[in-house]
């Protein structure tokens, strides 16, 4: 075994005169620039309670699935109020925490604003309101899964084990936070769904009814997508945007449609680009693997990618 270093020994004034000069350093820099940093500010909101509070929503619209005890009738509505209650109380202090920093207010005059923490309770309960409708697309979302992949072998299959799924079960929930302009919040947990399950959905997206993503290591839909019923894409697909405009001074433009438009009953296969915000997917189409787009397709359409010259190829459907 070796020898560990004991600092006590070697411990003498010249390391302290060299370590207060580090601390002096990193402290100068944060001063010359405070980009990344956070100091005498309102804190943050929490991610690990954002997560945690993921956790306790993902309980509530798949009870009795990932937790240890047994529910039942009797027990479910005492479930309930606990699991309730430890999301209004946390979700309402972090979107809070949110909504102070986003209005720079100033730390010293008080410890959660009234007005922040109103905020934070009626966008939890707003939120709390709709997951009977979470749950409704969220079902449809599983038996779309499930009719769309013949390795799937039950819904409990699906709701275990599908990265599609945990992504998708996120995002609807992220997406309600968005639609209610809370900051930060829904991007944490489109990133905590995205660093587990490799598929990246911005908050931002419109997504229909009837959803599945298969396999989904890979997949980005950006901010301005929006995507229709019975949709169902595969690993590495990308929909996003073609251009970023920028004004005079060179800055890009923030908002505006720039990701595609997918259409009722469309397949994307894997490895699929489509870019752009003027770009739509007409209904009932297909697009095969690997393929680059970045023009509409008008809908019953097959987009291939021909093998010898590499062409985009364009076929209707037969009736």
């Amino acid at each position: 075994m070796k020898n560990r270093i004991n600092l006590q020994k070697i411990w003498n004034g010249n390391i302290e005169k060299r370590i207060d000069k580090i601390i002096y350093g990193i402290k100068k820099s944060y001063i010359h620039d405070e980009t990344a940093a956070h100091i005498q500010k309102y804190p943050l909101p929490s991610k690990e309670s954002v997560i945690n509070t993921l956790k306790d929503l993902f309980d509530i619209i798949y009870p009795g699935y990932f937790v240890d005890e047994e529910l039942n009738l009797s027990n479910i509505s005492y479930f309930l109020g606990h699991k309730l209650s430890n999301i209004l109380e946390n979700l309402s202090r972090e979107i809070a925490a949110s909504f102070r920093h986003e209005h720079n207010i100033d730390s010293n005059q008080c410890e959660l604003c009234d007005e922040s923490l109103e905020q934070g309770i009626e966008c939890t309960l707003d939120l709390l309101n709709v997951v009977p409708d979470i749950r409704r697309k969220l079902i449809l979302d599983i038996k779309a899964g499930y009719s769309g992949d013949p390795a799937a072998k039950s819904f409990n299959e699906i709701v275990f084990s599908y990265p599609g799924l945990h992504a998708i079960t996120v995002h609807r929930i992220a997406h309600n936070l968005f639609m209610n302009k809370i900051p930060l919040i829904p991007r944490i947990m489109s990133e905590y769904s995205h660093s587990i399950t490799g598929i990246d959905i911005h908050p931002g997206a419109k997504i229909g009814e009837n959803f599945f993503i298969d396999h989904g290591t890979g997949v980005v839909i950006g901010e301005t997508c929006s995507i229709g019923d019975n949709v169902k894409i595969y690993q590495g697909v990308t929909l996003g945007a073609l251009s970023f405009p920028k004004d005079k001074k060179g800055a890009l433009l923030k908002g505006g449609k720039r990701h595609p438009t997918i259409e009722d009953n469309v397949t994307i296969y894997s490895g699929a680009t489509i870019l752009g915000g003027d770009t739509v997917i007409g209904k009932n189409s297909i697009i095969g693997g690997n393929v680059w787009i970045t023009n509409s397709i008008p809908p019953n359409s097959k987009v291939t990618l021909a093998d010898a010259e590499k062409i985009i190829i364009v076929k209707k459907i037969k009736n």
